[in-house]
């Protein structure tokens, strides 16, 4: 019989996840990016203009870590700050220009990255995993255990 961490998926993502931004970091460090910012940098090199609100919905992290992140990107040069002039309230996320020309050589060390994770697999099975995992995330985004649990109790 297996171990039950051979057998859980829990496990075996999050210990693939590990590996995976382990080997992203050593390669993206020297460019000053860090795990915790790039996929922030994602976002803005897909859209400038974010708010601080719009970014923690899009990346997945407590409001705390978002704002922390963003002043050391600020602090680094990567991103600055800027009131939107249609509403004085709200604060819109821009790159620099570095933050900018950050972009094509962070995106070829993460292709890279990929290509080496899935070189094991043949083309057809690449495309498998990443449909499984990409069901898997929009199941996870979609529900929690036990939350539709008190709806079905009352049918």
């Amino acid at each position: 019989m297996k171990p039950p961490r051979e057998t859980s998926a829990g496990y075996l993502f999050n210990h693939l996840a590990r590996l995976f931004a382990q080997a992203l970091q050593e390669r993206i460090q020297p460019l000053g990016l860090s795990i915790g910012v790039f996929p922030i940098m994602l976002h803005l090199w897909e859209e400038e203009g974010l708010t601080q609100k719009q970014l923690v919905q899009r990346v997945g992290i407590e409001q705390g870590t978002m704002a922390n992140t963003l002043k050391r990107m600020e602090r680094d040069g990567l991103v600055v700050s800027q009131r939107d002039l249609s509403d004085g309230r709200r604060r819109e996320i821009r790159l620099t220009e570095h933050g900018r020309s950050l972009r094509s050589p962070a995106l070829r060390i993460a292709e890279e990255q990929n290509t080496f994770v899935l070189a094991s697999l043949t083309t057809e099975e690449q495309a498998q995993i990443l449909t499984l995992v990409t069901k898997v995330i929009q199941n996870m985004e979609g529900s929690k255990i036990g939350e539709n649990d008190a709806d079905e109790e009352t049918r």
